[in-house]
């Protein structure tokens, strides 16, 4: 990627104009010097990527209460919507093999589980694994990391090499392990954003999990990490961030979305669009359909 192109997507007035169009440009130009013939293979490519529909899961932490009530009630619901995919936050005292089946029964896919760091070292990594294995998910992701893990930046590097470390030992069961940010992330700590400590020295295979709602309120401009960790954000989540409404559903805010699902096509290597949405104030199950049908009424996820 030319120096250019970077300066360009991390400009204020494209953020917040958030236009879609222009990131597709900017990505084809990323392959501009290597040639006619690498240029045209490029566009076809970038073209296919474009008629590709990405799957929309949920994070069912956004209908928590839901599934502790219901579990297979909620996920009937979920599956009634339109959404494709599920990514746990817990299991609700439920079996793999039950899990698998609820998901089956709804036509559901596991787009991932949040699952802590400490099931992922020690004996609880095999256990972990297999688990996982049974539901059909194949995305590990530490939803935030204990304080001893990210007190400082070297605690910060010592975990990269810690889940570098993770991310060999899932590779040959078809796995990766992945981070998902708050915006304490985006805070610099010792001259450096943690996210750059974090994502600078880890392995292509640790998944870039980009909640682009948290890091906005985090104070970051969210979009320049998908250039800057290209094909990383193997998911992402779809999170509303408004300055003046907290409860704005997906599509309703200050996000830029145009531009956002762009980049995840063009250079994030996004697999799985996630959407979370965890304000109070409209029942879980209403939100979550609203924020879907936002979806589907911009279009730019498909």
């Amino acid at each position: 990627m030319s120096a250019e192109s970077i300066d360009f997507v991390s400009r204020r007035g494209f953020m917040a104009a958030g236009v879609a169009g222009a990131a597709v440009a900017a990505s084809g130009a990323l392959g501009a010097q290597r040639g006619q013939r690498q240029r045209a293979q490029g566009q076809r490519q970038g073209a296919q990527g474009r008629q590709q529909r990405r799957p929309i899961g949920l994070q069912l932490y956004s209908v928590r209460q839901e599934c502790q009530k219901d579990l297979p009630g909620t996920l009937e619901a979920v599956g009634k919507m339109g959404y494709q995919g599920v990514e746990f936050a817990g299991y609700y005292d439920r079996s793999a093999e039950e899990l698998r089946k609820m998901l089956d029964d709804n036509n559901l896919k596991c787009c991932g589980t949040h699952t802590g760091i400490d099931t992922l070292l020690g004996d609880n990594l095999a256990k972990t694994i297999e688990f996982n294995k049974t539901i059909g998910n194949k995305y590990l992701i530490v939803p935030g990391f204990p304080e001893k893990y990210r007190s400082s930046r070297q605690a910060w590097l010592e975990t990269a090499k810690l889940m570098n470390e993770l991310s060999e030992k899932v590779k040959p069961e078809g796995m990766l392990v992945g981070y998902h940010n708050h915006g304490v992330e985006f805070q610099a700590m010792d001259g450096e954003l943690p996210w750059d400590t974090f994502f600078g020295n880890t392995n292509k295979d640790v998944v870039m999990q980009l909640d682009i709602g948290n890091a906005m309120d985090g104070g970051a401009d969210p979009l320049p990490y998908l250039y800057k960790y290209p094909d990383r954000a193997i998911t992402v989540h779809v999170k509303e961030y408004s300055k003046t409404n907290e409860n704005a559903f997906v599509g309703e805010g200050d996000v830029p979305w145009g531009a956002f699902f762009a980049l995840c096509r063009a250079v994030g290597g996004t697999q799985w669009y996630i959407v979370e949405y965890e304000r109070p104030g409209t029942p879980p199950l209403e939100a979550v359909e609203r924020c879907l049908q936002n979806l589907r009424k911009m279009r730019f996820a498909y």
